[in-house]
């Protein structure tokens, strides 16, 4: 099991950090909360079914597993950082909505998932100003195309791109032939650790060698690590790498 299975969301404030905004409610007085959506059959429907259409064309898992990590990663990112709660929840709501597109397709899966988001929390009686935060983050998510416009968005990168552990790998048989699956089948313990007062998120990974070196983890994921530096940057911080111990980047 990944080191990410920490999910601790009682994580302390810092004195410095951003202000609270003032959260909207949905139609019970109540702000929609990640739990809500999580549980929306609507939304367990769209996530079960776009993973099966990435299983379909070989992709890693992208289901609830995933879904549910990212969540709880992007939340814990900005409560780490002292943003304010309502920001973290929104994070985590995104995280948990981020891959929905991949039922229509692959390709702009980001793009398409925010549209279906938004329709998703007008539904679920979300204000437009908070959807908006939302869905621009799931829009940005892809590292091909996407960019930290907020630090919801931030978040959302960071958490996506940490997740690589041999759990996604759906037949470890194909690590003989495929790449991506033989470097996420050989990280054997992932985690994305949040130093508030250095202001520094590192990766760090745990990668048994004798399946995969680490050459070939940046071969694939360079792009993943550009995106997020950029995000690491757009929350103050900086962003590194450390495999088995050894700091990359």
């Amino acid at each position: 099991m990944s080191d990410h299975d920490r999910r601790d969301r009682k994580l302390a404030p810092s004195s410095a950090g951003p202000s609270t905004p003032a959260v909207a409610a949905v139609g019970n007085g109540k702000p929609l909360t990640a739990e809500q959506v999580q549980n929306d059959p609507r939304v367990k429907i769209y996530i079960r079914k776009a993973d099966e259409a990435l299983a379909e064309i070989g992709y890693t898992e992208h289901g609830e597993r995933h879904v549910g990590l990212v969540s709880h990663i992007a939340y814990n990112v900005l409560r780490r950082l002292g943003h304010p709660e309502r920001e973290c929840e929104l994070a985590a709501i995104a995280g948990y909505l981020h891959d929905i597109g991949n039922v229509v397709n692959r390709d702009h899966h980001a793009q398409t998932g925010a549209a279906m988001a938004m329709n998703l929390l007008t539904s679920m009686g979300m204000p437009d100003l908070e959807i908006v935060r939302v869905i621009s983050a799931i829009g940005n998510h892809n590292e091909n195309e996407g960019d930290p416009v907020n630090p919801v968005a931030a978040a959302l990168i960071l958490a996506d791109k940490s997740d690589v552990h041999r759990t996604r790998v759906r037949n470890p048989e194909m690590i003989k032939f495929d790449i991506h699956d033989r470097v996420n089948y050989a990280v054997e313990k992932s985690f994305l650790n949040v130093d508030e007062k250095q202001r520094l998120i590192t990766l760090e990974l745990t990668i048994d060698p004798q399946i995969s070196q680490v050459m070939e983890y940046f071969e694939i994921f360079m792009t993943r690590m550009l995106a997020s530096r950029k995000a690491a940057k757009a929350l103050g911080c900086t962003f590194g790498l450390m495999a088995n111990g050894n700091r990359l980047t």
